[in-house]
């Protein structure tokens, strides 16, 4: 998707219309997950739409330090332009749970620094940053398990996991279950590891979705993925 000078609009423009998209039963329903903004996600996602990728808009959205801006900016930047220290800046600025999401999961695993910021964030004091280390380590574990020492991951995990913060703790728990569910070789262990620490083992889940409880979520994967192969 390239720039597009047709739907150039300045981050003032963004701002006013992004401040009359504001909703405050949306605003409530996000506060609880620990965010703070009012706008719908479909909503930043047509606006995106609209104004398409706009990297130096997408740049000074970033700098209001606004939730929803960065949000938006994240929808309509170009991934491949960030630099390795400026991605490293907007991660430790990413303190708002679904902007740390989003920047990782649509900017960073696209960046050519990826792997590079993996490691360092991987071994980060800073918690948060260190779920983004271990986010794009799962993302590995998936895609690209080649160099990765699994073992090793599982030991972190069955010494770190426990007592880990919130976002780290959600993280590492994450890679626990794809580490179980695409490496056969792991499984036994990774099942026992999770059983045995009961890290989410009661988080609440709707009906029809899968426990992020390890144990549960690697059980279910595996099941899905027998039957599809009949």
């Amino acid at each position: 998707m390239a720039d597009d000078t047709r739907t150039g609009a300045t981050v003032n423009e963004v701002m006013a219309e992004l401040a009359g998209l504001e909703d405050p039963k949306t605003r409530r329903v996000n506060e609880k997950h620990g965010d703070d903004h009012g706008v719908k996600l479909t909503t930043l996602r047509a606006l995106a739409k609209r104004l398409r990728t706009q990297q130096e808009l997408a740049r000074e959205l970033w700098r209001t330090g606004d939730t929803a801006a960065r949000l938006l900016a994240l929808l309509i930047c170009r991934p491949k332009a960030f630099g390795r220290d400026e991605l490293d800046g907007m991660l430790r600025e990413a303190r708002m749970p679904k902007v740390h999401d989003w920047l990782v999961n649509y900017v960073v695993k696209k960046s050519p620094h990826a792997e590079e910021l993996r490691v360092a964030w991987f071994a980060d004091p800073d918690p948060v940053v260190a779920s983004a280390g271990w986010a794009l380590t799962t993302e590995r574990v998936a895609k690209q398990p080649e160099g990765l020492d699994l073992p090793g991951l599982l030991d972190t995990v069955e010494a770190s996991m426990k007592d880990a913060p919130d976002r780290l703790q959600w993280a590492m728990n994450h890679c626990l279950a794809q580490i179980g569910i695409e490496h056969p070789e792991h499984r036994a262990r990774a099942l026992d590891i999770g059983e045995r620490l009961g890290v989410l083992k009661d988080y609440p889940t709707s009906p029809g979705c899968t426990s992020p409880f390890a144990p549960d979520w690697i059980t279910e994967m595996v099941r899905r993925r027998e039957e599809a192969r009949g």
